[in-house]
């Protein structure tokens, strides 16, 4: 019987090349080829190496940060789940491809049994036993025209959608670990500049109040220095409790309080990143884990549909079983001793209340769906890439207004004050110097906080943060092994 059994694998292998799932063609990009052009937008042009095989270490050159990315990854509890989901899906599609082959099962059963004489033919009672070893196979379908097989690409792909969103939530974290570093940072920085205007504000409102006793200034000059110093106190509050609290948000994207050996951070004025070149709209299509995410999951309701195609026509399944038997365990293995159990089911579908057409057509309108999510993250893709050109080259014009107009508001006020010391101008001009410095000064770190994270999106946008060093990149690796 063992060679019955050798024959009905190999049947069952030659008749199961049979698919009925429809050809996959990748859906057209609905996107232009180009990335918009014009004075509000930087120039998008094919680069030598794309900007998602730079690694993160290349990219941003703060020590600090480097160190905070390399703990995140260590640490992060969602990404955990991620890499967990990536092998429960690995973990199903095995479950699912072991169906396209025959389960083998060897079983030994040993039964003594007692029977009174009333029930036994001889009218005596006795005592029989029975001996068995089994080797077979149990309900095997015969995959003759391809359901189980398009269950198990449905299942693949799944699982390299998984992988992809694994490598989706990589990239996100590491622009969510800089992003909120770089908050931090330039929290800490208008912190430090209230802490100094505030203590130029006391200073102004200590002369003002001796000028005052001595009748040299008035009331309104006093009550506007007042007014000053507790507006900056006010402000003293907020970059305090928003310190504190980006200091909150980057321990939990840590997975862990944030390193002793920490680097001293560079100020946001600094070199902090290199810029990345934007490359093409079609890099997209191979280099952001989230369209290849949604394109796996395309493929999987495609292989779907023919499972759901499958399902209309007759299923074989075979249970087959070959051993030995005896009364006596010495005669187990004797000649004659041998037995087999031959079991066939063919299973018609012949009415079913529309059930079968009614799943078929579910799995289409999923696969349309797909198509629908394929090509709106193209579509979020092109918008999150055009949106961070136009702020790489609006961004460095207004950074540049806006420190000029930092260094005219320092020319301001130093004037003013020396104008106020020697009597030429009234202390209100002097205040209004202060507040229009200082609020250039914050309005200058908060446009150069904006313009970097502008640049940290954009580099998540073109589906940089997975490699770590930029040698680590190799253009074949776009898409995981299906082995």
């Amino acid at each position: 019987m063992s060679k019955s059994l050798m024959s009905l694998a190999i049947a069952a292998a030659v008749l199961s090349g049979c698919s009925l799932i429809p050809d996959y063609t990748r859906p057209a990009a609905p996107v232009a080829a180009q990335y918009p052009q014009g004075p509000a937008y930087s120039a998008a042009q094919a680069a030598d190496q794309a900007a998602a095989e730079q690694g993160w270490r290349e990219v941003f050159r703060d020590p600090a940060l480097r160190q905070l990315i390399q703990t995140a990854l260590t640490n992060n509890r969602d990404l955990k789940v991620a890499a967990l989901n990536v092998e429960a899906y690995r973990a199903q599609y095995r479950i699912q491809r072991a169906d396209l082959f025959p389960a083998v099962d060897a079983n030994a059963t040993s039964t003594r049994q007692r029977t009174p004489a009333d029930l036994s033919y001889s009218g005596k009672a006795g005592i029989s036993s029975e001996y068995d070893v089994n080797l077979g196979i149990s309900s095997y379908e015969l995959d003759l025209f391809g359901r189980i097989r398009s269950l198990s690409q449905e299942a693949l792909e799944t699982y390299l959608a998984g992988e992809e969103a694994r490598r989706s939530t990589q990239i996100s974290l590491v622009a969510s670990v800089a992003n909120a570093y770089l908050t931090w940072q330039a929290d800490r920085e208008l912190l430090k500049l209230t802490q100094d205007t505030l203590g130029t504000y006391e200073e102004s409102l200590r002369l003002t109040t001796r000028s005052n006793e001595v009748g040299v200034s008035s009331a309104l000059d006093l009550s506007q220095a007042r007014t000053s110093v507790q507006s900056a106190r006010a402000s003293l509050a907020t970059y305090q409790r928003q310190v504190a609290q980006d200091e909150n948000a980057l321990v939990l994207l840590l997975g862990s309080g944030l390193p002793a050996n920490l680097p001293q951070p560079q100020p946001l004025d600094s070199d902090l990143m290199t810029e990345v070149p934007a490359g093409l709209p079609s890099d997209l299509l191979t280099r952001r884990p989230d369209i290849i995410q949604a394109e796996h999951t395309l493929q999987a309701a495609n292989a779907n549909i023919g499972a759901a195609r499958a399902a209309f026509f007759p299923s074989i399944s075979l249970t087959a079983t070959a051993g030995t038997s005896s009364a006596d365990l010495d005669g187990l293995f004797k000649g004659g001793s041998g037995s087999w159990v031959f079991t066939p089911t063919i299973n018609l579908p012949i009415f079913n209340a529309g059930s079968l057409k009614a799943s078929l057509d579910y799995s289409k309108i999923q696969k349309d769906i797909s198509v629908a999510n394929y090509e709106k993250s193209i579509q979020t893709a092109f918008q999150e890439v055009s949106d961070g050109l136009t702020a790489r080259r609006t961004y460095t014009d207004q950074l540049q207004a806006q420190g000029d107009l930092v260094k005219a508001n320092q020319d301001y006020y130093r004037l003013a004050e020396r104008r106020y010391r020697i009597g030429v101008d009234s202390n209100l001009t002097f205040l209004d110097a202060q507040r229009s410095l200082f609020s250039a000064q914050q309005t200058l770190i908060s446009d150069r906080l904006a313009q970097l994270m502008a640049e940290v999106n954009l580099y998540k946008a073109l589906g940089g943060g997975w490699y770590e060093n930029t040698a680590q990149a190799q253009p074949a690796q776009a898409q995981p092994s299906k082995g």
